[in-house]
Formats: structure tokens, C-alpha cells, sequence
């Protein structure tokens, strides 16, 4: 493994959103420094799921204090929404429109946050609970899908009328992806499998990861290949959607140490954690060579990673209350 330490400039790339479907494409580091700088968040009361801007500001979702935090890199402030009693937001993600959407985990809502004007609206979920876990955008940000885990659901919400269409699944399904030729694929994490959903038939199919793996999060790269990260097994799994098969499994440097987070950039590199340690792997498929960043900071529990458009990578301790940024 290779310990980074030299800091060098990034460069802007465009490319298929890929990612983490969050709406901002993002960007690629021809070579990787390791600088790490992390901040406080305000109120640290399990802040997790950073998500990028069109401006370049960072959101994240402040579960149990029931807010949304907006952290803006220049000046390195931040500032605060308090959302509806009960919301209590698992993740988000920010659209091109630099409107803000929340997955309400406690009241088993959708909701929308306008920065500019502070307003919010709530979208109830039609099974009225269920756990609105994870949520993507589709390139076009007409259509968000998202992930209800305790109702054994995933669905899509219609941005522009506010109708949410739910279809049954099982295995708590928990991260979502979508691929190049917008099929939806959920990780199943209790039933140890990808879901992937058609959404022009409805058609539903699975692809068993192997008994004990416990998907738990998925990113689509500008390729269209899946990475998924096996929390059961300590493992990077490479998926071709086209195929429905894994084409090939990577041992992460921790052993099994809960592989959690993965994103990719826009050129192709994959990030991924494993919570149980204070570090990031930053994997480059093309040489199977993984480079292991140290956190400065202990007991981060990153649960959430995201590239920005200049290719600098932004996670949040959700244990340690820490927001950071690795470029």
C-alpha cells in the first residue's frame, strides 16, 4: 500500500454524472496529494451524507439534531435549517437547481429545502413510514429514487408534481444506483443481494453478492460500472449491469473492517472507507493499485463520501461530528 504525503494541484473534469447520482458531475485529480483539512460542524448530533452544490458549497444532514447544514469551502462557514419536528434527515442530495431534497427518516417523508428562501415542503411517502433511507437524482433531476429500509420499499418521487410511486422489494433495502440505461439497482443488504428495477415495465430482478457479503452502498462510474461495497466481507465488488454478474471482487487493506461509503470520479477512481478505521482508500481499477489516506482525526464513522466538480473528495464523521475534505 501506498501512504500519500505530496500535495498537487486538481483539475476540472467533466463526465457521465455517475458517482453517487447526486446531481453535481464530478471532477478528477490526475495524481492525489492526501492533504486532509477537516472543520466542526455546529451542531454535531449525528451529521452524516455530504452532498455537492452547483456552487460548490457542501450539504450535509444532521439526523438527530433535525437539520440541514450548509458549509461553504472559501470562508469556511456554516449555516443551518431546521427542518419540520420529526423529519429527522438520513441523506440528501442537492439538485442543478441548487434545490436541496431530504430523505425524512423519522416521518417517512421527502423533503424539499429552497436555500434562497428557506422554505420547505414535505412529501408523504404512501406507505407512511417505511424509513426513507438513501435517494439519487436522475441526470435531468425530474425524478428522485430513493430507498425505504424498514418498509422494504424503494420509490421514485416525481420533482415537479410531488407524486411518490413505491414498489415493494425485501432485505432492508439500503443504497441506490442508477446505470447508464436507467435501471434503478438497490443494495439488499439483509438478503445478502442487488435489487435492479426497470422502470419502463417494472420489471424486478436480483443478483445474489454471496452468502454473508451485506451489500451496503453502490456508485455508478462514468463507464457505467457498479461498485459496490460488501460490509460483510470487507470487500470492493465491481458489477457489470449489463451482464447482471460481479466481475470481480477486491479485498479492502483492513481486512473486514465494515466497507462502507464508495463514490468514483469523474475519471474513473474509486473512494471507499471502511468504518471500523480512521482511513480512505482511494482505488484505481485500471492498476489495482489502492492508496490508503490517513484520517487526522480518530473515530470518524464516515458513512457518506462524495467527489465535488474539481475532484476533491468531502466525507462527514458521523461519529465525530468532523467534516473533511481529502484533495
Amino acid at each position: 500500500m501506498k501512504r500519500i504525503c505530496a500535495l498537487i494541484a486538481c483539475v476540472p473534469f467533466t463526465a457521465f454524472a455517475g458517482g453517487s447520482n447526486y446531481g453535481t458531475a464530478p471532477g478528477t485529480h490526475p495524481e492525489l496529494a492526501g492533504k486532509v483539512s477537516e472543520w466542526p460542524v455546529p451542531t454535531p448530533r449525528f451529521a452524516r451524507d455530504p452532498a455537492v452544490a452547483p456552487d460548490g458549497s457542501i450539504y450535509i444532514a444532521v439526523m438527530s439534531g433535525n437539520k440541514v447544514a450548509r458549509f461553504e469551502p472559501k470562508s469556511a462557514t456554516f449555516k443551518e435549517w431546521e427542518l419540520p419536528r420529526g423529519h429527522r434527515p438520513h441523506g440528501l442530495l442537492v439538485d442543478r437547481q441548487g434545490i436541496v431534497w431530504t430523505t425524512g427518516n423519522g416521518n417517512g417523508t421527502i423533503g424539499r429545502l429552497d436555500p434562497a428562501s428557506g422554505k420547505i415542503t414535505e412529501f408523504k411517502t404512501p406507505s407512511e413510514g417505511g424509513g426513507p433511507h438513501t435517494l439519487v437524482t436522475t441526470d435531468d433531476g425530474g425524478t428522485i429514487w430513493f430507498t425505504l429500509q424498514s418498509g422494504n420499499r424503494i420509490a421514485s418521487l416525481d420533482t415537479t408534481s410531488g407524486a411518490i410511486r413505491e414498489y415493494p422489494t425485501s432485505g432492508g433495502p439500503y443504497g441506490i444506483a442508477l446505470d447508464k440505461a436507467g435501471n434503478v439497482w438497490f443494495c439488499r443488504m439483509g438478503a445478502h443481494k442487488l435489487g435492479r428495477l426497470d422502470p419502463k415495465t417494472g420489471e424486478m430482478r436480483e443478483l445474489d453478492m454471496g452468502r454473508g457479503s451485506a451489500p451496503r452502498r453502490m456508485a455508478t462510474a462514468p463507464d457505467g460500472t457498479l461498485w459496490v461495497t460488501l460490509y460483510g466481507n470487507g470487500r470492493l465488488a465491481r458489477v457489470d449491469p449489463a451482464a447482471m454478474r460481479v466481475t470481480k471482487e477486491y479485498p479492502l487493506p483492513a481486512g473486514n473492517a465494515g466497507a462502507y461509503a464508495v463514490t468514483v470520479d469523474g475519471g474513473g477512481i474509486v473512494w471507499v472507507n471502511e468504518i471500523n478505521v480512521d482511513t480512505v482508500v482511494r482505488f484505481d481499477p485500471k492498476t489495482g493499485e489502492m492508496r490508503v489516506v490517513n484520517l487526522p482525526s480518530s473515530n470518524a464513522g464516515i458513512r457518506k463520501m462524495i467527489v465535488d466538480g474539481s475532484g476533491r473528495l468531502w466525507y462527514m464523521g458521523s461519529h465525530n461530528g468532523r467534516l473533511g475534505v481529502i484533495e
